[in-house]
């Protein structure tokens, strides 16, 4: 009877030390990895919108990339010329009105039963000049972490320029006989992420508009920069609007309960119109994650990362929704014995 040899007797073990030890490292990188991500995120963006060029005009990847990348740095630049002025003073004026937004929503509440009850519940949050400073702060991190944010489209442009170069070295980190599977997994990763991206896209542009047109309509002030802050907080399902409406709602307090009832009204017949027109439209050329797996990945990437995970969660679980399809269903369940 033949035996095993020592070395054939201890790899399962080194295996399974050297697993351990590749998460523990990924987990101690984790920071880093999400903005890598974003990286990607910036990158699959402009390859989605260099690829018209390239097809329409012939164009290598190469100048279209370079080329929509000019264009969208002029797009921003025109953008900042034309709305920064009044847009830096209305988020500036945002600062001095949530106070008192907030003093008027305490008065309103003190005066019915039901509102005092309403305090008391939440304790001393009620006495704090301001307890959802922090929505402001979500809505406008964007501008304090600029560095990270720029990090993040410098390697997104140079990705961006080779994604075949970095795509085939990476595979050539992995055994020969798993890169045709494990590209086609990449490939198939990438292309969902690009339509999740222009979908999001397409209803982050639609739904600040509606917000900035729509309270400008009701007479709101600030309308732009609630506008912008809306459509910005929308790349986080489920958390952002909610976050945007209770901003606005917060912020026309400071006109009265009658008005922040009609911004209430305003943002739930949005949300209604999103769901139900919006989104289907933009889904039927867009991917459509489940709203379970879309709300999970925001918690589950949260809880696991922080603040970074619930804006990356639902990018993050586009690709884990691929990668499991294709490496573990395609390949261990469908496939027959």
């Amino acid at each position: 009877m033949p035996m095993s040899s020592p070395a054939a007797t201890t790899r399962p073990w080194w295996r399974l030390i050297a697993g351990v030890l590749l998460i523990a490292l990924l987990w101690e990188l984790r920071e880093p990895l999400l903005l890598f991500f974003g990286a990607v995120l910036v990158a699959a963006t402009l390859c989605a919108l260099a690829s018209p060029l390239t097809r329409r005009t012939g164009l290598g990847r190469r100048p279209a990339v370079l080329a929509v990348t000019l264009l969208m740095v002029l797009l921003v630049a025109g953008g900042l010329w034309w709305l920064g002025d009044p847009l830096a003073e209305q988020l500036h004026s945002l600062q001095g009105t949530l106070p008192k937004a907030w003093q008027a929503l305490k008065a309103w509440l003190q005066g019915s039963a039901l509102g005092q009850r309403v305090l008391e519940s939440i304790g001393g949050l009620s006495e704090a000049p301001l307890p959802w400073a922090g929505i402001a702060g979500l809505a406008t991190g964007a501008f304090r972490g600029a560095g990270a944010a720029l990090l993040m489209l410098l390697m997104g442009i140079y990705l961006a320029l080779d994604v075949r170069l970095y795509r085939d070295g990476l595979l050539r980190l992995l055994p020969a006989q798993r890169r045709v599977l494990l590209g086609d997994t990449l490939d198939a990763a990438g292309e969902a992420l690009t339509r999740w991206l222009v979908g999001q896209g397409v209803t982050m542009v639609a739904v600040g508009v509606a917000v900035a047109v729509g309270l400008g309509l009701l007479g709101m002030p600030l309308a732009l920069a609630l506008g912008v802050i809306a459509g910005l907080l929308e790349f986080v399902p489920f958390i952002g609007p909610i976050a945007a409406g209770l901003l606005a709602v917060l912020v026309a307090f400071g006109q009265g309960p009658t008005q922040a009832l009609y911004v209430a009204a305003f943002f739930v017949v949005l949300q209604q119109v999103e769901n139900h027109i919006l989104v289907p439209l933009v889904q039927r050329w867009a991917v459509a994650l489940p709203p379970v797996l879309t709300l999970a990945g925001v918690v589950v990437f949260g809880t696991l990362f922080g603040p970074l995970g619930v804006v990356f969660g639902t990018p993050l679980m586009v690709v884990a929704v691929v990668l499991v399809q294709r490496l573990y269903v395609e390949q261990a369940v469908d496939k027959p014995g």
